[in-house]
């Protein structure tokens, strides 16, 4: 999911750089949306990993 966000935020500054400021925007848009949802997992997996005293860190 990481990578996908990676590549949305590739495409936007891209399409932004070449004047597709509505491109620019939605991939923008996906890009926040996808990185949020792999924090979210990110912290829910930690938090599940900490409950069960197998914390790696």
């Amino acid at each position: 999911m990481l990578k996908w966000a990676l590549i949305f935020l590739v495409v936007s500054l891209i399409a932004g750089a070449l004047g597709f400021t509505g491109v620019a925007s939605g991939a923008k848009t996906i890009a926040k949306i996808l990185f949020g949802l792999f924090l979210l997992g990110f912290v829910i997996l930690i938090l599940l990993a900490w409950s069960a005293g197998q914390l790696i860190f």
